[in-house]
């Protein structure tokens, strides 16, 4: 007979002492668990003991986390949180150096679990090591000399058990004191710091700046891109990783009209250049997190051309007249203006819109209402100006080779150039806030100080070439758009690690390979839409489905490795899960770090049988897409979000990687492996 679904057996460890074989009723208070464990050992006062996983995460036991304990979990007897935090709120205030080094050490290993970081909290321990950081390290500034490594590991403990108490979110960010902060920005701008030590003020400042307004402000002040720029110069990437974080945090906060002051101060330390010498050329692979870092500084330096994209051309402001009349000029280079007499005005009217149709506008009288609709807005014209000025040969090539044509195949370049603009704003998604969880950085985007327009310069050349080459009429306006937008994305589908590669895929996806791209996906539909096909499909379709069946059961049996998010989007934690052999357990477990092929089940601490999942959710009927913060405003990531729900008000909660990562397909759809799964072994 099986046992009651209440009960579960563990195994206790107590130091000194043979582990303890246990079946612990679920019904009984925790406190009464814990006072026959000790009763067990003739151990008095069990309001001072607490249960925690005997693993690596060394998370404490409380009643709301209980029901995760599975049959064959192995706990640990230890000191309470509250007793814990009160000896270490002690220890960490020693004289002796070795034991407040000792004591940090500790402190860093516990802040992780939120039980023990809620006590240590409230004994006001956060002051404490703020305090610590601002003036407990002048104290040991003689010190330093003869006993630096020790001065070191000391502070690097302090504020990484700093890091971890604040990720829980339980105190404010706003709190902290301007010497902190200094403090904090002081370890960064040294020239010479300890590792550890620069990386988690890094991380600091990047926390303060993204969860608080003030703290933005004060950093700003603390902090220069100039002081930066060393640490993305150095080989360490985890630390160029941070750096960029925190540049991306000052430049996600940043109020509007500093925003472009600031892109303007990046540009003149030649951020981009350093990044593309030190980051993305460095002979060595780049990880997710700095892939992510990279796709955000991408989206938010493609995000100052909002302002621009959104803004109307007044037909009444002289100076934005100026430009059109500029872009005829360069095109048509036209001589001196006639006498300011009523005729020769009718004439200049005459010529000027005569101009103008050869340019492509569609308002000929007027082209200034051409630019009138945003998006694009005056973005277009920018770029227009741009490609006239930077590559003038192939703009007067581009204009007079279509405005001399008179068999109505004229390719309209003002027309053109507007719709290819917007068309560009929306593949790279300008205006939108960066997603949590993509990777999608362009290495090309990063090889030019004027990316987007030297973009839209390459696509206004092919969008002209496509256009030859389909033999197009304005009636074929929208059929080319389209054609050259399929064209953009497969070639960026590559990621080209330079715009003169980018024009090369696009020089190999012509109108006429497009096409047979076309036909063959056309032709690959109609074969399997063919009655011989279908009537095979009918006959061998239960054998398929229990080959899918299978292939996704062998997929899930070998695992995946998904990364643990918190307010920082640090993904240096990870977390496993896998399917045992016999299809009847998931096995998941925190890691240390990112897996070199699969984990094992035995290193897989927690369990959970396949027969208790209740349901599977996914996007925002997840538990955790329902929790404040800024995962859950975000659309990417909704989608990607999936959840197991098993017994009461218990989940395993997942974020699937990113759908675009073209790299691993599997990973892609991982989320259905999942679901699917669970559904097909409940039923």
């Amino acid at each position: 007979m099986p046992p009651p679904a209440d009960i579960v057996k563990v195994a206790i460890e107590w130091p000194g002492a043979y582990p303890k074989l246990m079946e612990i009723d679920q019904k009984k208070p925790l406190s009464a668990i814990i006072k026959e464990v000790c009763d067990g050992w003739s151990l008095p006062n069990h309001e001072y003991y607490a249960l925690q996983h005997a693993d690596s995460s060394n998370f404490y036991i409380t009643e709301k986390n209980r029901n995760e304990i599975k049959n064959g979990t192995i706990l640990r007897l230890t000191k309470s949180p509250a007793q814990n935090a009160q000896q270490l709120h002690e220890r960490i205030q020693s004289s002796s150096m070795d034991a407040k080094l000792e004591a940090l050490k500790d402190l860093a290993s516990l802040s992780r679990d939120v039980t023990f970081a809620q006590e240590f909290i409230n004994l006001d321990g956060i002051s404490l090591l703020t305090q610590m950081v601002e003036s407990g390290t002048e104290r040991y500034q003689k010190l330093q000399k003869i006993m630096k490594p020790c001065f070191g590991d000391m502070l690097s403990f302090t504020l990484t058990a700093f890091v971890e108490l604040m990720d829980h979110g339980i105190v404010s960010w706003d709190t902290f004191s301007v010497a902190f902060i200094k403090k904090i920005a002081s370890f960064v701008n040294k020239s010479a710091i300890d590792i550890s030590i620069l990386q988690r003020s890094l991380a600091i400042l990047e926390s303060m700046v993204l969860n608080s307004h003030d703290l933005y402000q004060k950093v700003a002040q603390e902090i220069t891109i100039g002081q930066l720029i060393p640490h993305l110069q150095g080989s360490d990437q985890e630390i160029q990783t941070y750096t960029i974080a925190v540049i991306n945090a000052l430049f996600l906060k940043a109020p509007d009209d500093r925003r472009q002051e600031m892109a303007n101060i990046l540009a003149q330390k030649q951020l981009r250049s350093i990044i593309l010498t030190h980051v993305i050329r460095a002979q060595r692979a780049i990880n997710n997190e700095m892939a992510h870092q990279l796709y955000v500084l991408q989206v938010l330096t493609f995000n100052l051309l909002e302002d621009r994209m959104m803004t109307k051309m007044d037909p009444q402001d002289q100076a934005q007249r100026d430009i059109i009349f500029e872009l005829r000029r360069i095109a048509f280079d036209a001589e001196s203006e006639p006498n300011n007499s009523s005729g020769s005005m009718e004439k200049r009217k005459s010529m000027y819109t005569r101009d103008y149709k050869k340019l492509g506008f569609i308002n000929h009288v007027n082209p200034a209402m051409d630019f009138t609709q945003t998006p694009p807005g005056m973005l277009a014209l920018d770029n227009m100006l741009y490609f006239a000025k930077h590559h003038q040969d192939a703009y007067i090539r581009i204009v007079l080779e279509n405005s001399s044509r008179e068999d109505k195949h004229e390719c309209p370049f003002g027309r053109s150039s507007i719709e290819l603009t917007k068309m560009l704003c929306e593949i790279l998604k300008v205006g939108e806030l960066p997603s949590e969880t993509c990777n999608d950085f362009h290495p090309m985007f990063f090889t030019h100080d004027r990316s987007f327009e030297e973009f839209f310069c390459i696509c206004i050349q092919l969008l002209n070439k496509t256009w030859k080459e389909m033999r197009a009429t304005s009636e074929d306006f929208n059929k080319v758009m389209q054609v050259v937008k399929e064209q953009v994305m497969r070639a960026l589908t590559t990621k080209p690690s330079s715009l003169d590669q980018f024009k090369s895929k696009l020089q190999n996806l012509s109108y006429t390979e497009i096409l047979k791209i076309r036909q063959s996906e056309r032709m690959n539909q109609e074969d399997f839409q063919s009655r011989p096909i279908l009537e095979l499909k009918e006959k061998i379709q239960p054998e398929i489905l229990e080959l899918i069946k299978q292939q996704r059961l062998n997929r899930l049996v070998e695992g995946t490795c998904f990364r643990k998010l918190n307010a920082r989007r640090r993904q240096d934690k990870f977390w496993y899960c896998r399917l045992s052999p016999n299809h009847k357990v998931l096995h998941y477990g925190d890691l240390e770090e990112s897996p070199q092929g699969e984990v094992p089940h035995d290193s897989l601490q927690d369990k959970l049988p396949v027969a208790d999942i209740k349901a599977v959710v996914t996007g925002k009927d997840c538990p955790h897409m329902k929790e404040k913060g800024a995962l859950k405003q975000n659309k990417e990531v909704l989608e990607l979000a999936f959840s197991i729900l098993y017994d009461s008000n218990c989940q395993l909660n997942f974020i699937a990687p990113d759908k675009h990562e073209t790299c691993n397909e599997s990973n892609i759809l991982q989320m259905e492996y999942y679901r699917h799964l669970c559904e097909s072994i409940r039923r």
